[in-house]
C-alpha cells in the first residue's frame, strides 16, 4: 500500500470511529461557509461549494446542517473566516504543517505555538517547510458494484496517477493541477466520493521506534482537536503495525 492510501485509510477508520463526531461537522461548516462567501452559494457554479458539501455528506452530516451552513455563508454579518498555515517541527525531526480557517488569528496562533512549546517543538516561518511536502489531490470512493477495471481506466484518463483498491475503497492521487478534472469526471459518471481534498504529501518520511511514533500522534491529535484546525499534515512513517493499533 503506498503511502497516499495509507494515510487516506488511516483517517477513513479514524473517522469512522471517532466520537467527535460533532468537531468534524464543525471542520466541515467552516469550509462551506468559506467556500460560499468565496464563490456564492449555487454548487453548480462553485466547486469548492460542490466538493465541501460532497465532504459533508461523506461524514453523514444532515441535510439540514448542509443546509444551515449555506445560509450562513450568504449572511453579510457572519464571521469572516482567514485561511492560514502554519509550519514546523516536533521532537526527532517530524515536520508538521498545520492548515486552519480561523475569525481570530491571534486566538489561532498561540493556540498553536503552545502546543508546540508544550511538547519541545518549534513553530517556524511560513514557507519554511513547503520543500518537504508536495500538495496531492485525494479522493476516497467506495467501491461499490464499480468495475475496478473499467473504472481505473476512466480515472487514469481523467489525470489520476496512483490508484489503489483497499478494504472496498478506492484511493486515487492526483497532480494538484489535475484534482478538478478528476472531480468533473466522478460527477459525470455519478459517483459521489466518501471525501476528496487536496492534502500535503510528505516526499520523505521519517521512521520512529513504536512508542516515540505514539508520543508524536498524540501532539498530532491536539493539533487536530484545535477548533481553528482544518488539518495537519507530517512526515511520520507510520508501519503497518502501528496502523492496525490506530
Amino acid at each position: 500500500m503506498s503511502g497516499h492510501s495509507k494515510w487516506s485509510t488511516i483517517k477513513r477508520k479514524k473517522g469512522a470511529a471517532d466520537a467527535k463526531r460533532s468537531k468534524m461537522f464543525s471542520k466541515v461548516v467552516k469550509e462551506i461557509t468559506v467556500a460560499v462567501k468565496e464563490g456564492g452559494s449555487d454548487p453548480d457554479g462553485n466547486p469548492r461549494l460542490r466538493l465541501a458539501i460532497a465532504n459533508a455528506k461523506g461524514i453523514s452530516m444532515p441535510k439540514d446542517n448542509i443546509e444551515r451552513a449555506i445560509s450562513k455563508g450568504k449572511e453579510k454579518d457572519s464571521a469572516n473566516f482567514l485561511e492560514l498555515t502554519y509550519e514546523g517541527y516536533l521532537s526527532h525531526g517530524i515536520a508538521v504543517y498545520i492548515e486552519c480557517t480561523t475569525d481570530n488569528q491571534q486566538r489561532t496562533v498561540s493556540n498553536v505555538r503552545a502546543i508546540f512549546n508544550k511538547y519541545s517543538g518549534n513553530l517556524g516561518t511560513n514557507g519554511s517547510l513547503s520543500f518537504l511536502f508536495e500538495r496531492k489531490g485525494i479522493f476516497t470512493i467506495p467501491q461499490g458494484d464499480l468495475d475496478q477495471d473499467e473504472f481505473e481506466l476512466e480515472m487514469i484518463d481523467a489525470g489520476a496517477e496512483d490508484i489503489e483498491l483497499e478494504d472496498g475503497f478506492f484511493s486515487i492521487t492526483t497532480a494538484m493541477e489535475d484534482f478538478g478534472k478528476v472531480q468533473k469526471k466522478l460527477e459525470e459518471m455519478g459517483i459521489e466520493p466518501e471525501n476528496a481534498e487536496l492534502q500535503r504529501i510528505p516526499n520523505d518520511t521519517v521512521k520512529l521506534p513504536e512508542e516515540e511514533s505514539k508520543k508524536i500522534l498524540k501532539v498530532i491529535e491536539q493539533f487536530e482537536d484545535e477548533d481553528d484546525v482544518q488539518q495537519v499534515f507530517h512526515n511520520l512513517e507510520i508501519s503497518d503495525e502501528l496502523m492496525m493499533q490506530m
